[in-house]
């Protein structure tokens, strides 16, 4: 099974996290990296890797990205292991793989992810599992607020085995990062029918529950605190996140009732107008 597979990543100023998912790939005997221009030491980095192959594409999206990397790059394996480059695949998971034998229409399978906050593992996190491991020539990505998703026909399985997500980029990258990606999501809450909506995005679009409620369920539903500091820097950071999102929600509808006010303006103007002619 490991010999048809080829390791997708997209990549973005990830030095500090790209040495560790890529030396945990050692496996692979061909590793695409589709990179948008990175200018820290990413390419220097994936450079020491021999089985790697470099691409860089212009950033116009996540799926944009994806899609590239799995039509362009000239990849001949049969299946694609997706990975953001901050997901470290662990020894268990790749012996777990090496066994599968896939059915006919098994055509991707899943894992859970565990999150790691500066290399320490957290018991529980908001993400849900995520479809890492699938055939190539069934698959293939949409855009999705500020992320993508992936549309895959056939049967998807799920692993025992997590994938581990530990990003140890600074907090003011995160910080960046989420301005623009809730910036995104709130133009795909705005856009989208709520009936159109899964549930935690219909929650999101009430504008002030979300981040509360966020902060409750990773802290005390989900049991956070137990986790210590990393529990609360992290229940921490998604409520930010959810915060952000809500402020964007809120900017729009001050937007909109500003522009209602002065169309009424207008038009009232517009008619007073029209009455001191007739006069």
């Amino acid at each position: 099974m490991l010999e048809d597979i080829t390791p997708l990543i997209l990549t973005w100023n990830e030095g500090a996290n790209i040495r560790r998912t890529l030396e945990r790939l050692a496996w692979a005997k061909d590793i695409i990296v589709v990179d948008s221009f990175s200018d820290d030491d990413t390419l220097e980095i994936v450079s020491g890797f021999s089985q790697t192959r470099v691409f860089q594409r212009k950033f116009d999206g996540h799926a944009s990205q994806w899609n590239f990397g799995l039509r362009e790059t000239g990849i001949n394996t049969g299946w694609i292991m997706a990975l953001d480059a901050d997901f470290v695949v662990p020894s268990d998971l790749v012996n777990e793989i090496r066994t599968l034998q896939p059915a006919d229409d098994v055509n991707g399978y899943s894992s859970r992810l565990v999150f790691c906050v500066s290399g320490r593992k957290l018991k529980s996190n908001l993400c849900p599992p995520v479809t890492f491991l699938y055939r190539r020539e069934h698959a293939e990505y949409y855009p999705d607020g500020h992320t993508q998703k992936l549309t895959l026909r056939g049967r998807i399985e799920t692993l025992q085995t997590p994938i581990v997500h530990d990003d140890r980029k600074s907090l003011s990258r995160w910080l960046h990062s989420q301005a623009r990606y809730q910036e995104l999501e709130s133009r795909k809450l705005l856009s989208t029918p709520s009936s159109s909506l899964d549930f935690a995005d219909r929650v999101r679009k009430l504008r002030f529950i979300a981040p509360t409620a966020v902060l409750f369920y990773c802290l005390i539903w989900r049991g956070g605190l137990l986790d210590g500091v990393p529990g609360i820097f992290y229940a921490l950071q998604r409520a930010l996140a959810e915060f952000m999102l809500s402020l964007y929600l809120i900017e729009a509808d001050l937007k909109r009732a500003s522009h209602r006010l002065k169309t009424r303006r207008r038009m009232e103007s517009d008619i007073a107008t029209e009455k001191q002619s007739v006069m």
